[in-house]
């Protein structure tokens, strides 16, 4: 088991951060399920990382409220590593720039041609300068005390890995929610699950980063390239939790739903059950049995692909 020893844990009073704008705020968060922590008298802290990948089709409008979600959080970052996975537009570069000048822990690392998010976040991770890395998308909304939840966790459980939480699932509007994504919380229930379904909401994990560089990084597996680094590090012996709190608006629309569904996404999940299989995951019955079911829901039609998400996949 990987320990938490590359950074010095200090217990101290956490200074509130200042109040944002009401109209930032009621994009950050949905104020009926954002519980802080910051009334709380003591906190521990330590030094952490922020890795986020952002590429020429991202919205700049999105990527302004994921940095300013990321920056106005109770507990702020040390550092925020952003891939530019490839060349951007003109209104990204304004916006990554515009905040290069208002926060000079942010660091943009620059990758010639797009590669794809595996590729872009192993190479963010070498940029990365502590233990401690959370992962954020450059079109989701923190919730204001995610990074503070989640460093308090894995410092008071140093045999944790991983960590990830809930996620609201919202389309236009972060108030506009139509659906959850929970996880379940303990490492048991996470080995149980693993098989199944990918038990960690990526876009709002916490890692070790000597845990994931042990596992050999992020592998290239189209669309389940998280789902293949949890699984390799899983047999690798780490440990896994999800703390059972809100931690991330994720968001989502009905493209979103059309690109998880078709043949070819249903091959790719099959392709993804029996690699499974291969390494000793699931056995051949298994494999054949998940096969079917992810793939009868993603050669539906996209409507009721997008009911089946919603109101069975997720709670």
């Amino acid at each position: 088991m990987n320990e938490f020893s590359s950074t010095t844990l200090s217990t101290h009073q956490l200074k509130k951060v200042a109040t944002p704008d009401p109209e930032v705020a009621a994009a950050r968060c949905n104020n009926e399920t954002y519980i802080s922590l910051s009334d709380n008298t003591t906190t521990t802290t330590t030094s952490f990382s922020v890795l986020i990948s952002v590429y020429s089709r991202e919205k700049a409008s999105n990527l302004r409220l994921s940095l300013e979600s990321v920056f106005e959080q109770t507990l702020p970052p040390t550092e925020v590593v952003l891939v530019e996975d490839g060349p951007l537009t003109p209104e990204l570069y304004d916006v990554i720039e515009e905040y290069r000048k208002k926060h000079a822990n942010l660091h943009s690392v620059k990758i010639e041609k797009n590669g794809g998010l595996g590729n872009a976040l192993n190479e963010g991770l070498k940029h990365c300068h502590y233990e401690l890395v959370a992962r954020m998308d450059s079109d989701d909304i923190c919730f204001p005390d995610r990074f503070e939840r989640q460093v308090k966790f894995m410092t008071e459980h140093p045999d944790i890995d991983v960590c990830s939480g809930w996620m609201s699932e919202f389309e236009g509007e972060p108030t506009n929610r139509i659906s959850t994504k929970k996880v379940p919380s303990t490492h048991e229930e996470i080995s149980h699950y693993i098989k199944l379904r990918n038990p960690l909401n990526h876009p709002a994990v916490m890692f070790k980063k000597s845990a994931v560089d042990a596992a050999g990084g992020y592998i290239h597996f189209t669309l389940f390239e998280d789902w293949y680094l949890w699984v390799r590090m899983w047999q690798n012996g780490a440990k896994f939790a999800n703390i059972p709190a809100y931690l991330l608006n994720f968001r989502t629309s009905a493209d979103m739903f059309r690109r998880r569904g078709g043949f070819k996404y249903a091959c790719l999940s099959a392709k993804f059950q029996w690699m499974l299989h291969d390494i000793k995951m699931l056995s051949w019955f298994e494999a054949l049995r998940y096969s079917l079911m992810r793939g009868t829901v993603y050669i539906m039609p996209n409507w009721m692909r997008k009911l089946v998400y919603s109101k069975i996949l997720r709670r």
